[in-house]
């Protein structure tokens, strides 16, 4: 996966209820949205940029070095504002596969965000994104935890048949915690931005049903760890704690 192909971009915007302008809280000394913009380039795996509606969120990724580009405020979702980056990035299609990366998780990986790729390699694969086995009787039933639902097809590796609030599967067997970090092919991007938000999506409130209720392919990569989001203040000093001593 060369830099020319991927390009990794991270919706940015103001409006969060709980935590009012989440992106530029302080966090170590700096933006939130500017430690996931230095985990996005750490892990190497294409060219990066914040796609927000925001001046002030542009202004905070510029003087930090990053790439911003803006955006229509209008935009549903997250999806749609990266498809509009997009196009102003790179209008020639060259670029292949993109990365959509939440702006509120400080703390992933680099090596969660490189896990993403890999399922792209097969060519019957539209959409790829990330789970984490879950372990507590808690966590199953939290209808804030998404599950993630599957077939194994390897030893790291599902192939979605489900995404639900709900604790799924039912009886022995290990649950997965769906992380809500996706790599698209281009054409698969085009494509689930024009579609209307489907039923189920509807009921469940889970964006990513709309894909495979048009039968689209989504794999999931397994990893190790849950990235912290933070969508509440004591996430927030979480966050702080964590990216303080690092």
């Amino acid at each position: 996966m060369t830099e020319t192909r991927t390009l990794v971009l991270i919706p940015a915007r103001m409006a969060a209820t709980r935590l009012p302008g989440k992106p530029l809280l302080d966090i170590a000394g700096v933006p939130m949205i500017v430690h996931v913009l230095r985990r996005a380039k750490a892990a190497q795996i294409g060219c990066v940029a914040v796609a927000t509606d925001t001046p002030e969120i542009a202004t905070a990724v510029r003087s930090h070095g990053g790439e911003a580009v803006m955006t229509r405020p209008e935009h549903p979702s997250g999806s749609d504002r990266i498809y509009e980056a997009l196009a102003t990035l790179d209008p020639e299609g060259r670029c292949e596969l993109v990365v959509n990366l939440q702006g509120d998780f400080p703390t992933i990986s680099p090596d969660n965000i490189r896990a993403v790729l890999p399922p792209l390699a097969d060519p019957a694969v539209d959409i790829a994104t990330l789970a984490a086995e879950i372990h507590t009787e808690e966590e199953s039933a939290n209808p804030n935890v998404v599950k993630a639902v599957g077939s194994p097809i390897g030893a790291r590796r599902l192939r979605a048949l489900y995404f639900t609030r709900a604790m799924a599967p039912w009886g022995d067997g290990p649950r997965y915690h769906h992380i809500g970090l996706y790599a698209y092919r281009r054409a698969a991007l085009e494509r689930f931005v024009r579609l209307s938000p489907s039923p189920l999506e509807r009921q469940e409130k889970l964006e990513q049903l709309r894909a495979l209720e048009a039968g689209m392919r989504i794999d999931v990569t397994l990893v190790d760890t849950v990235p912290r989001g933070v969508d509440t203040q004591a996430d927030l000093e979480a966050a702080r704690q964590i990216l303080g001593k690092s």
